[in-house]
């Protein structure tokens, strides 16, 4: 389900997903009034809600949705990427914290990781980045550290799957979760991030 008071904004997030295999939109909402019926009456199984609504915020509609649908996950997809912001979706119950900025694909990718019960933002990333930690890696596993590395060397998620030994579908699910815990949106960031360490890490081995 789809809550967002821009049509347009729901109607390309609708076709990411209708043409993605396996998932489907069940309803859209653009108020958090319009978003507590109609989830009651479709009880969706992942819903994507905006911050910013008409009658409210999302975190409201989080909020009143937790008790009569305490199955269904929710993932904020927003403009603002405000920490404030951030620690009340958490506190709210949202799995996931994503900016509109992401591409189509990558939607997909948080809608597949929520939906099979995974959580992509916690309390060690707000507050990480509240304090602005030096270290952004600090609690990736480390299968996702290996896969960090192996996207800084140019792969692509088919050679990191062939390289590990593991699924397509497991790379990009350890993608996700990196990016979420690094505070990142794209792959392409996440590249950049490990240029920029290896070149910090040369210097200093150099002395310059």
């Amino acid at each position: 389900m789809i809550v967002d008071d821009h049509e347009v904004v729901r109607r390309g997030i609708a076709e990411v997903i209708d043409r993605t295999e396996g998932m489907s939109v069940v309803a859209e909402a653009g108020s958090v009034a319009e978003g507590i019926r109609r989830a009651n009456l479709v009880r969706p199984q992942v819903m994507l809600v905006d911050l910013q609504l008409p009658d409210g915020t999302g975190i409201d509609l989080m909020s009143s949705l937790r008790d009569t649908l305490p199955d269904t996950r929710a993932i904020v997809l927003t403009s603002f990427d405000d920490d404030d912001a951030l620690a009340a979706a958490l506190q709210a119950g949202a799995a996931a914290y994503v900016l509109k900025s992401v591409r189509g694909a990558e939607i997909a990718d948080v809608i597949r990781s929520v939906s099979a019960g995974r959580t992509l933002l916690d309390e060690r990333t707000v507050t990480r980045r509240r304090a602005g930690h030096d270290d952004p890696t600090e609690d990736l596993t480390p299968s996702e550290r290996k896969v960090l590395d192996l996207i800084g060397e140019g792969m692509s998620n088919r050679e990191i799957a062939e390289r590990l030994g593991v699924a397509e579908k497991t790379v990009k699910n350890h993608i996700t979760s990196l990016l979420s815990k690094m505070g990142l949106q794209r792959r392409t960031q996440a590249a950049a991030w490990v240029a920029g360490h290896k070149r910090s890490a040369w210097r200093a081995e150099s002395g310059d």
